[in-house]
């Protein structure tokens, strides 16, 4: 690829905190990237596309989502709007959903809203399960996210089952148990919802070390609705990524900031409850690493638009734009816990986004604009067209 008017490439080699460089070229070869450069300077290649002048950037790394899912909640959103507090209740309406829906009926919304997120640019996903919350109905949609993405994400703690609401301790050893041991051949991650009508810090932290022992990583929701006792032993336990952080305390802070754990910030649920807004300068000034990521849901964060995200990021939680970008790439890359996505450089994976601007900052600059052109994955075309 030559003509690249300006290329992000997230490399410190290039200077500044998104390695920019202009007048660029990339070479490609068997899905990965094996040269970045001037255009001046590229090696010759077997086929070159040129574009035309237009700004690249990695792809999107959504590292939270919940796309897995049936049913409906446009009516809460309308509630919300009218004043009515969030709480976590509703997630058993679309386990209800969810469970009634067959197995076409969900891959077909995965597969339409993956396909929206690609058209957003964005070229890796996580999913979560977390709306079925027995063993048949969790390993069933762990399976489905398999067929779409590697990353996927046990969340049978999502909250608990209808069935166990008056002994939530038996639904804790039923997730640590028989629904763990079911979902973990489909699955990388086991992640938690500590949070008022969800799980408390005792019922969190057995659930994780659970999923600890059965070798997979760990994700945790925490802090969104209120201050969580939960974040220091969390980061103690070796979490990847501690998400929503809206209510953080100062030793909140000082425990991520001794850690590898990111914290991952989803501005677009805070968009869709009315919470507050985290400060991520906070978090950036004490060096912890911060993702930004859709939450891609039914009830809180029903949007596949990074873009949208970032302009909300850069609008609410005081992130420059640069900031902002690198969290949607670079940072959700570390989220997961991963070096061959968002960068452009010799090794990662050909992860590419060609916008319809000269840019990268059309992005947040022109919000619910058309701004991703072409989108590459592995190196392949996956999605758009350039009317650079």
């Amino acid at each position: 690829m030559h003509g690249i008017g300006l290329l992000v490439t997230n490399d410190p080699q290039w200077g500044g905190p998104l390695g920019e460089l202009p007048d660029a070229a990339i070479v490609i070869e068997d899905q990965q990237i094996v040269w970045v450069g001037y255009e001046r300077a590229a090696p010759a290649a077997d086929l070159a596309v040129d574009l035309a002048g237009a700004c690249v950037i990695p792809g999107f790394v959504d590292s939270h989502s919940h796309l897995i899912f049936a049913g409906d909640r446009a009516d809460e959103f309308g509630a919300r709007m009218n004043g009515e507090p969030y709480e976590a209740g509703g997630i058993l309406r679309t386990v209800r959903a969810t469970r009634q829906a067959g197995d076409d009926e969900l891959r077909a919304m995965v597969h339409r809203l993956r396909d929206e997120m690609c058209a957003q640019g964005t070229t890796t996903f996580e999913v979560k399960s977390g709306y079925g919350l027995d063993v048949a109905n969790e390993a069933r949609l762990v399976r489905i996210g398999a067929e779409f993405t590697d990353e996927v994400t046990f969340l049978g703690a999502h909250v608990v089952a209808p069935e166990y609401r008056d002994n939530p301790d038996d639904y804790v050893r039923l997730v640590c148990g028989p629904m763990l041991k079911g979902c973990s051949p489909f699955v990388r991650w086991i992640d938690v919802f500590c949070e008022r009508g969800a799980f408390d810090a005792a019922q969190s932290l057995e659930i994780l070390r659970a999923g600890r022992d059965a070798g997979l990583g760990l994700r945790l929701h925490a802090a969104q609705l209120q201050p969580s006792e939960v974040i220091p032993s969390a980061v103690d336990l070796g979490v990847a990524s501690i998400d929503h952080c809206t209510f953080l305390s100062d030793a909140d802070i000082a425990a991520l900031a001794d850690s590898r754990t990111v914290a991952t910030l989803l501005p677009a649920a805070e968009f869709s409850t009315r919470q507050p807004y985290p400060d991520a300068s906070r978090l950036l000034d004490a060096g912890i690493t911060v993702a930004m990521a859709t939450d891609c849901n039914p009830g809180t964060a029903f949007t596949t638009s990074m873009p949208f995200c970032l302009a909300i990021g850069v609008r609410e939680m005081h992130l420059t734009p640069q900031q902002a970008l690198w969290s949607a790439t670079a940072g959700g890359a570390a989220a997961l816990r991963r070096r061959d996505i968002g960068f452009i450089r010799p090794g990662a994976r050909a992860d590419l986004v060609q916008l319809n601007a000269s840019h990268w900052l059309h992005l947040m600059y022109r919000p619910g604009v058309l701004v991703i052109g072409r989108v590459w994955s592995a190196g392949r075309l996956v999605a758009g067209r350039s009317i650079v």
